[in-house]
């Protein structure tokens, strides 16, 4: 495992849609260096092995609504039906303790992120092809088939915002370690310039 010596939080996105391997690509670079997760509050139900905190905070829609009025979040958007959003709190938990912070969120957060924190680099991780993509959803079999067209949709509008984003990877069927090769590259390379 590489280990880090900063001298401040050094934050990286990830992003992609549901489907393109994200959480994979950053239990990959788990293994090669140390990080920590900037963890997300959602408003979506837990699905089964989540708890508290693992890997998102859930919270109902009154109280998420709640806290956009209360100025709780840095970024929130709504996304696949479900509000998502990174707090304030969440980062000042991890700001100014010499750590490499993940941050994964959708289009939506990085154009927010770009605007407040100009610096944080963003990898864009996306599979081949839209059809490769649906094949994902519908073969992890967690999704409904409504849910998975509705999931289309948004992907669409999605990959039209890819030059927000610093950096694309193509996470190709069966080629995960290469992926994650490639993200680690590039976080190394960013890591340079800190």
């Amino acid at each position: 495992m590489v280990k880090t010596k900063l001298d401040k939080t050094f934050f990286f996105i990830i992003s992609g849609p549901s489907g393109a391997g994200e959480d994979a690509v950053i239990r990959g670079l788990g293994k090669k260096i140390r990080l920590k997760r900037v963890v997300t509050t959602v408003t979506r139900k837990k699905r089964t092995g989540e708890r508290e905190g693992r890997p998102y905070y859930f919270v109902s829609v009154p109280k998420f609504k709640k806290m956009i009025r209360e100025g709780a979040f840095v970024e929130w958007a709504k996304v696949y039906g479900d509000y998502r959003g990174s707090t304030k709190k969440e980062i000042n938990r991890l700001s100014g303790k010499k750590v490499l912070a993940l941050w994964k969120i959708d289009f939506q957060g990085v154009r927010t992120i770009k605007k407040q924190m100009p610096g944080v680099p963003a990898v864009f991780i996306c599979t081949p092809s839209l059809k490769i993509l649906e094949q994902r959803l519908i073969k992890r079999g967690l999704d409904s088939p409504v849910v998975i067209k509705n999931r289309r949709s948004f992907t669409k509008k999605w990959l039209t915002k890819k030059r927000i984003y610093d950096y694309t990877v193509v996470n190709r069927e069966g080629r995960l370690d290469k992926t994650v090769g490639n993200v680690f590259s590039i976080l190394k390379k960013c890591l340079l310039w800190v």
